[in-house]
């Protein structure tokens, strides 16, 4: 089961969401992490589930769900930042919860961050899916290249999906990147369309070295999920049990 959990409950009627869960190039966790910092936003929820890896964030000696969501009332924007791939059998349960949310509290618009293999070193160019024309169009006007021909995958995917069908706003910006490599500049594409798209102002000076520490955090955690998840099975597959 899973739960988006408010720890406050502020009105996000008319507010935009961006999601990017961990996947190729880690250009979602890397890209919200430093909007989070830079737009100065509050920790206001987290999303749990009893599939998730039984793991613990430590922040500032603070232990903290890995999967949370923040708020920033100026700038009018939501994030959900995951420091975990969520697991292939959960995404659709997910991804309902997430847009049953998205309904509940009237979020006008969703953005999603992701990762497209194919990386081409004079490549700069970021791509976009929307869940309709108008949205594309106005992506065009900014220097984002549609997708013509394709297949999409995850919670992005299966939310851009919804949103077509009940004409919600939804936008996938997907960075061209090298599965073998994270890149602080892929996370830097994405949040210069972002400020595009959504008129904001931040600054990616600094995101080389913030995007570098996001990207050790989320591998460890990613490392000691699996440790944490084999060595469960390994416990419950191998006997005999003290309550056998």
């Amino acid at each position: 089961m899973i739960k988006i959990n408010m720890l406050q409950n502020y009105d996000l009627k008319g507010v935009t969401i961006i999601e990017g869960f961990p996947g190729v190039g880690l250009v979602g966790p890397m890209a919200i992490s430093y909007i989070i910092d830079k737009l100065g936003m509050k920790y206001i929820g987290y999303i749990d589930s009893d599939g998730f890896p039984p793991i613990v964030s430590i922040h500032e000696s603070k232990p903290m769900p890995p999967v949370r969501v923040y708020y920033s009332e100026k700038n009018k924007v939501v994030t959900i930042f995951a420091e975990f791939p969520i697991p292939i059998e959960l995404v659709h349960e997910l991804s309902n919860n997430i847009y049953d949310f998205i309904k509940e509290k009237q979020i006008e618009r969703i953005i999603s961050i992701g990762g497209i293999p194919g990386k081409n070193p004079e490549d700069e160019t970021a791509y976009v899916i929307a869940s309709n024309a108008d949205l594309v169009k106005d992506a065009e006007k900014y220097g984002l290249n549609p997708v013509i021909e394709g297949v999409s995958t995850g919670v992005s995917a299966l939310l851009l999906q919804r949103s077509s069908i009940t004409n919600t706003q939804d936008t996938n910006i997907l960075i061209p990147v090298d599965p073998n490599i994270i890149d602080p500049k892929y996370a830097e594409l994405a949040i210069k369309s972002i400020n595009k798209l959504l008129k904001l102002n931040i600054d990616t000076s600094e995101l080389e070295k913030e995007a570098k520490d996001v990207e050790a955090k989320v591998r460890d955690l990613i490392k000691k999920g699996k440790e944490t998840q084999d060595a469960h099975k390994r416990l419950t597959s191998e006997g005999p049990s003290m309550y056998g």
